[in-house]
């Protein structure tokens, strides 16, 4: 029996885009790039991340860069990093490019998909994180991780919900009176 020729319609996710900078999760660009910072130093002070050399940037709504070092201290038997640190940068690349839409909540991680593409040497990576839909109660956001030849040896997607806990209550979240 031969499918139906009809073309189905499909529903794009809710904004198909991250708000224009002049509108962004900080109310305007000034507020908006506080809040990016605030996002940084949040990120520096996880105690997590003192475990990892590394630093996160916001550069837009929508986006994170975390670059970092990897060195033997996080090999696996076979001598190539551990697939932990590709999820944890992963997740935090994608969680950052998320959170840079919410300017109140801090977001969960409520699922995360993940794929290993070639195995991590010592050197410096670059974890990339961007935005893809949601702008309510789910995030959807993916994250490459790319070595210092420049080759994709990684790639995640990620849900993200707002969690209880607001971003101006967290120790490390801290927008600069003006």
């Amino acid at each position: 029996m031969r499918c139906s020729s009809e073309t189905r319609r499909v529903t794009p996710p809710e904004g198909d885009a991250p708000p224009p900078a002049s509108s962004g999760a900080g109310g305007d660009s000034s507020g908006e790039q506080h809040h990016f910072r605030a996002l940084e130093r949040l990120y520096a002070s996880a105690p997590i991340n003192r475990m990892f050399h590394s630093r996160l940037s916001v550069p837009e709504a929508g986006r994170s860069v975390i670059a970092f070092n990897v060195d033997e201290s996080v090999y696996h038997a076979a001598g190539a990093v551990h697939g932990t640190v590709y999820f944890k940068m992963l997740d935090d690349a994608a969680f950052y490019a998320a959170n840079s839409l919410v300017s109140d909540r801090f977001l969960l991680t409520t699922g995360f998909n993940l794929l290993f593409t070639r195995p991590l040497r010592s050197g410096l990576v670059r974890a990339e994180g961007r935005w893809l839909s949601g702008r309510r109660r789910v995030y959807v956001a993916e994250a490459t991780l790319i070595d210092a030849d420049g080759e994709e040896v990684g790639r995640g997607t990620g849900t993200f919900m707002r969690s209880q806990y607001a971003l101006s209550s967290l120790p490390g979240y801290a927008i600069p009176a003006e």
